[in-house]
């Protein structure tokens, strides 16, 4: 799927994440024996679509204190120095390097910035669609060592090193 004409309802554009209508949720072991999940409410970035979608970009910003767990200590403390340290690092952010296609979904390579460390992500991607009236759909996976951009204790008996993330954006055209 090289050329825009094989995608149904496909057009070049800049399209805006819509974060009412979009959901970046996350999830990670807790004390070795179950999954706490979470989401972060604060967020925008753009889909900018190429003639040829492998040549497509997406940019976003994650602000770090929007995190949301359903429980405002444990948020509280997630926020501070010992894990996202939001004082000083307010935003994380994600910037594409590449597209490429795999069976029947899409691999958007890019630059992760969180905790001011860059590291190399692959979001494995589906489009849900395009609509006539300006709408993109996609959903997105990828899984993040936390460790790696230096978040969190080193020890992973109290917080699982891997967390798994799941992304679904509608992204609305610009005119």
């Amino acid at each position: 799927m090289t050329a825009s004409s094989t995608i149904p309802g496909y057009e070049v554009g800049t399209w805006d994440i819509d974060p009412a209508h979009s959901a970046i949720e996350f999830s990670v072991r807790h004390m070795g024996i179950a999954k706490t999940k979470g989401r972060f409410t604060d967020f925008s970035g753009e889909l900018v679509t190429a003639e040829n979608p492998l040549d497509s970009s997406v940019t976003a910003t994650i602000s770090t204190g929007s995190i949301d767990t359903a429980m405002p200590d444990r948020d509280a403390h997630v926020r501070n120095a010992d894990f996202l340290d939001v004082a000083n690092y307010p935003t994380a952010t994600f910037r594409s390097t590449g597209i490429r296609q795999e069976d029947d979904e899409f691999v958007i390579d890019g630059e992760f910035t969180l905790h001011g460390v860059t590291k190399p992500v692959s979001l494995r991607t589906e489009l849900n669609g395009i609509s006539e009236n300006g709408l993109i759909g996609l959903s997105a996976t990828t899984a993040l060592d936390r460790r790696d951009f230096g978040v969190g204790p080193d020890n992973t008996a109290v917080v699982g090193d891997k967390i798994k993330v799941s992304l679904e954006i509608e992204a609305e055209r610009r005119p």
